[in-house]
């Protein structure tokens, strides 16, 4: 199916809109380099997307991971990852020689961070000595043009990256006390003492948007847009913190008060204790929630609709006392509600978001999602417990709103089914018979569901549509290592499957264009 030149629709969606897409994280695709990039892969992997007749590529959040690889935990909610720069983009510009980067032998079915990330951070040295040295400097202007308009968070990143790297990766919080005190005489000797890596660190990030710039005029150019995610938290070991403490419940010795996690739910029966600090929202609203609108005009930078993650944050969050050792004895407090939408309507226009609306659910957060016209999610493992009422089951679902076939957090769907007990299995193919969607593997059965539902936008996770099983799992909820890793090979994307999936989605009325 080739691009007819008509531009998918962003959300709210209107009554009229049908289009599907597919779940995949960046690192998560082929290349010769260990981890999946923004360079020719990804080019090849939206042309395949527009064969298959799909409007959107969803990927997982692009920050640079810290402890755990974990994308929701990253040290910036405005920097990139440098992991995901493509060194075949730097061979290209005349910033590396292919020897700088000949590849060691990477494993192609899972990422290896161990291994990647000194070996991009060789790459990405190498790509910055040689740019000190007079490689390129038609570039110099936009570096230094970049350098003056991130220059609100860039600066604090890279003195921050830098420090990590002099104290060995330790918590900002074991630093020296005048460091986590921010005290400017301080700061001042450590940039001065830094110097060479903090420029380092900005010239990454100036290679990485300019790569990613090129990534969304590709996709741009073919009919495929991009959709972000947003943590709603931050990392506790993050820039954002260490350089805006006044926005965080945190005491005296710049230390959470409270951290934040789900009570008891249907991932753990202790509910999830993330560890995140917790916004002091009054603070935040007195600057008009500044850094949180120029945290989403960031992204928006790079995609074109973001999913927020965890929407119901902002009606309400969950508190845990920072010494409890599970999340049971929080308790639910007010998240900024209305006023913060508003706020971000005011300065940033069309609310381009997906809510994250899964997990314990209230009224109130309904009522926030659906005063801004926010399409919710709809997650088809979730849907088959017997109840008729399930908001997951298609006969219940609004236009507005997407449908997924799982998450990231979500077992594959053939996984999913080899687990499922038996009276759910019952229901399963019952609603299927009477839907007119049985037949066929688990994975393909909940696609033709997703894809034949009322819901505007469809999306399944690349494994899905391959018809994975548990070795293709991204992550599991609660689990502390092996997460994240995952990767597709070339042989795995030349399957017929995205023959399948463009039949399907001309058959569904899912073009991208009512």
């Amino acid at each position: 199916m080739s691009y007819n030149g008509e531009r998918p629709r962003l959300p709210p969606f209107p009554p009229d809109y049908r289009a599907s897409g597919v779940l995949l994280h960046v690192t998560s695709l082929p290349s010769r380099y260990g981890v999946g990039d923004v360079g020719p892969a990804a080019l090849e992997w939206i042309d395949r997307l527009r064969d298959a007749g799909q409007a959107w590529w969803q990927a997982l959040p692009l920050g640079p991971t810290g402890y755990g690889d974990s994308p929701y935990q990253p040290q910036s909610s405005f920097a990139g990852n440098e992991i995901l720069i493509s060194p075949d983009w730097l061979i290209e510009d005349g910033l590396l020689r292919a020897r700088d980067v000949e590849s060691r032998a990477f494993s192609a079915t899972a990422v290896d961070y161990d291994a990647v990330i000194p070996f991009k951070r060789r790459a990405l040295e190498a790509a910055s000595a040689n740019f000190r040295a007079g490689v390129r400097p038609d570039l110099r202007g936009s570096f230094e043009a970049f350098c003056a308009e991130h220059g609100h968070w860039l600066e604090d990143y890279a003195l921050f990256r830098a420090l990590k790297r002099r104290y060995e990766g330790r918590h900002y919080l074991e630093w020296p006390g005048e460091l986590v005190e921010r005290v400017p005489a301080a700061l001042a000797q450590a940039g001065r003492d830094l110097a060479s890596e903090v420029e380092q660190i900005r010239f990454a990030q100036f290679l990485l948007f300019r790569q990613a710039e090129r990534l969304k005029a590709h996709a741009h150019a073919n009919g495929v847009r991009l959709i972000g995610d947003l943590p709603f938290f931050v990392s506790p070991d993050s820039s954002d913190v260490w350089a805006n403490p006044e926005l965080f419940l945190l005491d005296a010795h710049h230390r959470p008060r409270f951290v934040a996690g789900v009570p008891p739910d249907y991932f753990s029966s202790d509910g999830q204790l993330w560890g995140n600090p917790v916004y002091d929202w009054d603070a935040l609203r007195r600057t008009g929630y500044r850094w949180c609108i120029d945290r989403l005009r960031a992204l928006l930078v790079h995609v074109d609709a973001i999913r927020l993650d965890h929407f119901r944050g902002f009606a309400g969050a969950w508190h845990v006392p920072a010494k409890a050792s599970t999340a049971r004895s929080g308790q639910w407090i007010p998240g900024p509600g209305a006023a913060f939408f508003s706020a971000v309507q005011k300065e940033l226009g069309a609310l381009r978001f997906i809510a994250e609306d899964l997990g314990l659910i209230t009224p109130d957060v309904h009522a926030l999602r659906d005063q801004f016209h926010l399409p919710g999610t709809r997650v088809l493992q979730f849907a088959f417990d017997g109840h008729p009422d399930n908001p997951h089951l298609p006969d219940n679902y609004v236009v507005n709103a997407v449908v997924y076939t799982g998450t990231h957090d979500n077992p594959t769907t053939r996984g999913w089914y080899e687990d499922l007990p038996d009276d759910q299995r019952r229901e399963l193919r019952r609603y299927l018979e009477r839907r007119g969607t049985e037949g066929g593997e688990a994975a393909s059965s909940l696609i033709r569901l997703a894809w034949s539902s009322v819901a505007a936008l469809a999306i399944a996770p690349l494994q899905d549509v391959l018809n994975l099983g548990k070795e293709a799992r991204m992550n599991v909820p609660g689990r502390a290592g092996a997460n994240w890793r995952w990767r597709c090979t070339e042989e795995m994307l030349s399957a017929s499957a995205f023959e399948w999936l463009q039949e399907l989605t001309t058959a569904s009325h899912r073009g991208g264009a009512p």
